[in-house]
This record gives structure tokens, C-alpha cells and sequence, in this order.
């Protein structure tokens, strides 16, 4: 991975190019702060950590301040550590979404999913059901699930009934069809997990080589 930042969804609406509608996500990329550097020789491992989001002062407990304070920079509300050549970085150095993407460019968009609370194997996996009338006593229910007498119990991973949503969900391969400087916005084609207002991990996308034919 080259490029990253932390960002902020806003929402959805539509762009119109070419007689065509495009939808889009409206990002608040950044600005994001450097607030560590963690090196293979001291930490066992090369990454870079971010903070975005402003905070007040007297919300930071006295560890985050002093850690701020360290790193030259105001306290912010998140933190998040990604795998980025810690060379090409320094202490309090503030990245901007136009110095990581441009339009054209693809990325990936890590958030959590919308909680949707307690629901049915028809919402949560898509289950067809049974049939709706003439006297039928099976409608919104799983069916079977056990695997009678041999092994009588049911197999880890059964599709159930249970919470939905609220997981790490990551998007992938999405086109950045605009970026404003001014701003801190970015637009990205298609939806993003998460509410509005929810923390995202924007990422180069990963180009995989195709495979030749054998």
C-alpha cells in the first residue's frame, strides 16, 4: 500500500456527465496529521499513524495529550494505523486528499456497516421463505437445521437468525471521479459502508495481475 488517509462520509448524490448519471459518495478526506512512526527496528513492524478530526483539548485524557503534544499537533478524535513506508513521512507532517488521489484513480473504502439490530434469516441472508397462503404453517422460519440423530447438532457457520450489520466492511475498487483541493472533498463512484458521519480508511486498491491462460 502507497497512498491512504482517513476521511468522513457525508453522503450520497448524483453527478451529470455525458447524459449519464453517475451516483456518488461525498468524502471529507483529511486533513489527517502523522502523529507516529513505528519502524521495523524498534517496533517489529513499518507503519504510519493518523489522526483526523478535531477535538476539544480538555476531551483528551492525559496519555493522548502528552502523545499529541509529542507529536507537535492539536489533540484528534481518531486514530488509526496504516501500513505505509514510514520513510517517506515525519512527525506532525499534514497530508491532504489531493496530495494521495486524484480523479481516475481507484481506492478502497473500509468503514462499519450500519447496525440493523436482531433479524430474520429473510433480511439478514436472503432466505426465499415459504409460501404465503392456502393453509401453508411455514412463512419467515429457517426450515431445518439439525442433521437428525448423525451428528445431531448443527454445523458451525449454519446460517441463523441474528445481529445484523455493525461489521468492518471494506468496498473495493471504487473510481474517484472528482476531488476538490479547496475543500478536502472527494467523490467516489457507488456506496461506501456506514452511516453518515461515519470514520472510513480510504486505500490505493491493490492492482491484481490477471493470470495468463495455461
Amino acid at each position: 500500500m502507497e497512498k491512504a488517509i482517513l476521511g468522513e462520509k457525508l453522503g450520497m448524490t448524483q453527478l451529470l456527465r455525458d447524459d449519464r448519471v453517475i451516483p456518488v459518495t461525498v468524502l471529507r478526506a483529511g486533513p489527517c496529521v502523522v502523529t507516529l512512526l513505528r519502524e521495523s527496528s524498534k517496533d517489529g513492524y513499518e507503519a504510519v499513524q493518523l489522526g483526523f478530526g478535531r477535538m476539544k483539548p480538555e476531551r483528551a485524557n492525559r496519555p493522548m495529550t502528552g502523545h499529541f503534544r509529542k507529536a507537535g499537533t492539536e489533540p484528534l478524535r481518531f486514530l488509526a494505523e496504516v501500513p505505509l513506508d514510514p520513510k517517506r513521512f515525519k512527525t506532525g507532517q499534514k497530508i491532504r486528499v489531493a496530495d494521495v488521489f486524484a480523479e481516475g484513480d481507484r481506492a478502497d473504502v473500509t468503514g462499519v456497516s450500519k447496525g440493523k439490530g436482531f433479524a430474520g434469516v429473510i433480511k439478514r441472508h436472503g432466505f426465499a421463505g415459504g409460501p404465503a397462503s392456502h393453509g401453508a404453517h411455514f412463512h419467515r422460519a429457517p426450515g431445518a437445521v439439525g442433521q437428525c440423530a448423525t451428528p445431531s447438532r448443527v454445523f458451525r457457520g449454519k446460517k441463523l437468525p441474528g445481529r445484523m450489520g455493525g461489521e468492518r466492511v471494506t468496498t473495493q475498487n471504487l473510481l474517484v471521479v472528482g476531488v476538490d483541493r479547496e475543500r478536502d472533498l472527494m467523490l467516489v463512484r457507488g456506496s461506501v459502508p456506514g452511516p453518515k458521519g461515519a470514520l472510513v480508511l480510504i486505500r490505493e486498491s491493490v492492482k491484481v495481475k490477471s493470470k495468463g491462460k495455461r
